[in-house]
């Protein structure tokens, strides 16, 4: 029995570490991507 929920304790420690590593994923990592993809303003008189 004691076996059974040490195993089952590092059975759920690897599920919350990938739904945390999903999350940073998600959240951080793909706001960076926005932030590079930003338009460059150009500068100057622009012809019409």
């Amino acid at each position: 029995m004691e076996t059974f929920l040490e195993f089952l304790r590092e059975v759920l420690k690897g599920i919350v570490h990938e739904i945390s590593a999903y999350f940073f994923r998600k959240n951080i990592l793909e706001n960076k991507k926005t932030t590079l993809r930003r338009r460059k303003q150009k500068g100057g008189s622009q012809p019409k």
